[in-house]
């Protein structure tokens, strides 16, 4: 990570030059630009990745200042349509102003996600708060480089009192980046509460799943809570309790949390405690409980499935697609007549329409009828790009059954 003061503006930048008739999509306001985009001559193919560049398009005209790497399929990364900007710390802190702005508006506490990526100006950016910590990822060489610049600045706009770098994705292996994890700023001597729709829980920011929570399911956790008002409950793939928890708050009368990593149920347990409820922490994999709780007659009148990605990779769209199938077969056997059924997939390469139709396979093929309540992605601090429809990744359907 390089500790730039800041990088200059267009007229001392490197210069890259898209080739002819290939600008169209970046002048529209898409915030990528392909290799195959891209005139690729020795001094581009030589530059260092993660550079700061300007655009120009194949008459010379310029478009924008932009991340560039040229070993990536995306190889150029808007930061500003301003071919002029400096892109230094008063870019960041301009950034972040906004983002907060926006987040101000729809939280009144402390914990959200502040940064999105593209949809926040920020390619290759996201920035989890929690609170008086916050945890980072950088995905891209180019936000890798911009590093220092971004953490002076949010000192600046929010003065956290601990930073978090969960540098740790493979996302960052195809920008030719390594994997790491460290406290850029402060301490971090365990798991941090947070909270969210007016329960607490428990984030565990250095050995947790991506940044230590999934604020993404917010508004889906609310509602479905509010439909497990009297009912029991079943929470597959709790994770660190977030169905589970509220279901309980809002006053199912029982909960019961599968998971199969033991760490992630004591997170839930511990979460339970701080809210004063209890629930029922079962460590199993949650195909194989599923079928045990089918074959022992069990019944619930709220059950959740909201798994990791089955698809991580377009080359595992059919296997996965399979596996959103027989988990809706499996978890819709367990449903009680007029219960309630959520499942979700965080697939980036699972599309809408194809998990839509693996569930009612699912549902067929379980023999169960019903209707769709509610098909909802992300909550509103996960915004989208309008020009990148595929960034939204989190799908999601609560039916009621009969």
């Amino acid at each position: 990570m390089t500790n730039p003061s800041s990088i200059p503006a267009d007229d001392s930048r490197p210069v890259i030059r898209l080739a002819k008739g290939r600008s169209r999509r970046l002048r529209t306001g898409h915030p990528w630009v392909f290799s195959n985009e891209i005139e690729m001559e020795p001094r581009t193919r030589a530059l260092t990745p993660g550079s700061v560049v300007t655009l120009e398009d194949a008459g010379g005209e310029k478009l924008g200042a932009a991340t560039f790497n040229p070993h990536s399929l995306i190889a150029a990364r808007l930061l500003s349509a301003d071919p002029g900007r400096a892109i230094d710390e008063a870019f960041f802190e301009d950034r972040l102003t906004r983002a907060l702005a926006l987040r101000s508006r729809l939280f009144d506490r402390p914990f959200y996600r502040l940064i999105h990526s593209e949809a926040d100006g920020l390619p290759g950016l996201i920035l989890d708060r929690y609170g008086d910590t916050v945890a980072l990822q950088v995905n891209t060489a180019g936000m890798e480089r911009l590093t220092p610049l971004l953490l002076g600045a949010l000192d600046r706009v929010i003065a956290p009192a601990t930073v978090v770098l969960r540098n740790d994705t493979p996302a960052r292996t195809l920008e030719g980046l390594e994997q790491y994890h460290a406290v850029a700023k402060g301490t971090l001597d365990g798991p941090v509460e947070i909270e969210e729709n007016g329960a607490r829980f428990v984030a565990d920011l250095a050995h947790g799943q991506k940044t230590g929570w999934f604020f993404d399911q917010r508004d889906n956790r609310a509602f479905v809570a509010g439909l497990a008002r009297g009912e029991r409950m079943l929470d597959l793939y709790t994770y660190g309790g977030g169905f589970a928890i509220q279901a309980a708050v809002a006053g199912a009368v029982s909960v019961t949390a599968i998971d199969r990593s033991a760490d992630a149920l004591a997170t839930a347990e511990r979460a339970a405690a701080l809210n004063g409820v209890a629930i029922t922490a079962v460590r199993a994999e949650a195909f194989a409980e599923m079928a045990r709780l089918a074959a022992a007659g069990e019944t619930f009148g709220v059950v959740v499935a909201d798994p990791p990605a089955f698809v991580k990779s377009k080359k595992d769209l059919a296997s996965g697609a399979k596996g959103y199938r027989k988990m809706t077969r499996l978890a819709a056997s367990l449903v009680a007549p007029g219960g309630i059924l959520f499942v979700a997939s965080c697939s980036h390469h699972m599309p809408a329409d194809r998990f839509a139709e693996e569930v009612a396979h699912g549902l067929s093929l379980a023999g169960r009828g019903g209707r769709i309540l509610r098909s909802a992605g992300a909550g509103p601090d996960h915004p989208l790009h309008p020009h990148l429809p595929e960034s939204a990744y989190l799908k999601s359907l609560t039916l009621q059954l009969d």
